[in-house]
């Protein structure tokens, strides 16, 4: 009766995370998420006033992931040190300082330099929110969890694509074109975020005074007797680089980033393509319309992961429907190619929830901070592969289809990686609780 007691009074207490972080790390990420992919809405624009090539840009699309993920790591063994509140704030501050600066990126050689410093300054903070929500949820809340979190990628495009399409069509006011309005204006409001997270983030529950104590003191226990039971693949900032399963994790992630990112990147001139419009409102509306889907998918398939324990068979799933759904975006016909890219839409996103309980599983501590940065690293290279892959096949092949059928592999390869991963123990099925019920070597070859 005690145990089921404190497993209450710990579910009230996530109950009151959920509700007072939860909220604002979306708002974070949405606009993180706004400001890495909006120049997918100014492409058209920037290149018709810039003359920027379409090989420069996918080079600029992709380059970002170089400064991300070679500061990363360090990133996150840092906010494990100094905490999550001031370390998650300085990114969004610095980064909104950036992303304003394209306001101004007039030929190819600005335009690269500040997708690098976008990507530096923006470096950590994915990784944080997945460290940090672990300060806060058990394995058996966490997936739900990661779902919400993950309704950032899908609302920035529902509400940043008509956003993002009716700041374009201010081309001209003021003297500015549209495209350094919306540079400027989404910019600006990421680093005022930053400032106001300052004041609200909590780095811990212990710190948490809207928990009452009771219910603090049943979270904590809970979350420490989970991390005990991972001492046997407890690891350092370094040793995790010698652990074969971090590896393998890393291989799964930047499989979904290619595909993600080769889609995400050209979305709304693929729609425009559909509609035989350029890119502004009209396209922005529409381009929402795969991200609704995502979220809905986001709002329900984690939340079923956790409830029926299915981990790396239910996320193979959602990549070969994703890979699928890149296959059929290859038409000419408007409604075929838009509810082809809903179903990939879907997939990509609500798969990856269910991905990042599983380095959690086995890992916890600053090598848990080490490894989700590495893998995040590791795996945003393929957000650099995705647009030069893409344009490749379609100047090797001579076909616009070519570059997304190479994409659909990259999803069917994941989806493959994924059924790999259960008799590897990595992606195996959970019980509700969050326990493994398939057997798993727990020693592996970590450090």
């Amino acid at each position: 009766m005690q145990a089921v007691s404190n497993r209450n009074l710990a579910d009230q207490a996530m109950d009151k995370a959920q509700r007072k972080l939860v909220p604002f790390i979306l708002l974070m990420y949405v606009l993180a998420f706004l400001d890495r992919a909006n120049i997918g809405f100014a492409k058209q624009a920037l290149q018709l006033d810039t003359g920027l090539s379409d090989t420069a840009f996918a080079l600029g699309a992709g380059i970002f992931f170089l400064g991300y993920a070679a500061f990363e790591v360090p990133s996150n063994i840092i906010m494990h040190y100094v905490g999550a509140r001031v370390w998650l704030a300085r990114i969004m501050i610095s980064w909104g300082i950036i992303a304003a600066g394209f306001a101004y990126a007039t030929t190819e050689t600005s335009f690269l330099v500040l997708r690098v410093l976008l990507g530096i300054a923006e470096a950590g903070f994915f990784p944080g929110i997945i460290y940090y929500l672990t300060f806060w949820f058990s394995a058996r809340r966490r997936s739900s969890v990661m779902g919400l979190f993950y309704f950032g990628a899908p609302l920035s495009f529902i509400l940043g694509s008509p956003l993002s399409g009716l700041l374009l069509d201010m081309d001209g006011m003021l003297g500015f074109h549209g495209w350094q309005w919306m540079f400027a204006v989404e910019g600006i409001l990421a680093s005022i975020v930053g400032i106001w997270a300052l004041r609200y983030l909590v780095d811990r529950p212990q710190q948490a005074e809207w928990i009452p104590a009771d219910e603090k003191r049943a979270l904590i226990a809970e979350l420490e007797e989970e991390n005990a039971s991972k001492k046997k693949e407890h690891a350092s900032a370094l040793s995790v680089l010698g652990n074969s399963k971090v590896w393998y994790l890393c291989a799964i992630y930047f499989m979904i980033q290619i595909s993600v990112y080769g889609v995400t990147f050209y979305l709304p001139t693929q729609v425009a393509g559909f509609l035989g419009k350029k890119v502004g409102f009209m396209v922005g509306l529409v381009s929402a319309i795969p991200w609704i889907c995502a979220l809905l998918a986001n709002a329900t398939i984690p939340r079923y992961s956790d409830r029926s324990g299915k981990r790396g068979i239910l996320a193979a799933l959602l990549m070969t429907c994703a890979g699928i759904g890149v296959y059929g975006s290859a038409t000419n016909y408007p409604v075929v190619g838009v509810l082809a890219l809903c179903i990939a839409s879907a997939g990509y996103f609500s798969c990856q929830p269910i991905f990042w309980t599983m380095p959690t599983r086995f890992l916890s501590g600053v090598g848990a901070a080490s490894a989700i940065a590495l893998i995040n690293s590791i795996g945003n290279l393929g957000g650099f592969i995705a647009p030069n892959l893409r344009v490749w096949a379609e100047q090797t092949f001579h076909s616009s289809a070519a570059g997304l059928y190479a994409l659909g592999s990259a999803s069917f390869i994941c989806a493959l990686l994924f059924l790999l991963s259960i008799p590897l123990g990595i992606g195996s099925n959970t019980g509700k609780a969050g326990e493994t019920i398939l057997p798993v070597d727990r020693q592996g070859p970590s450090a």
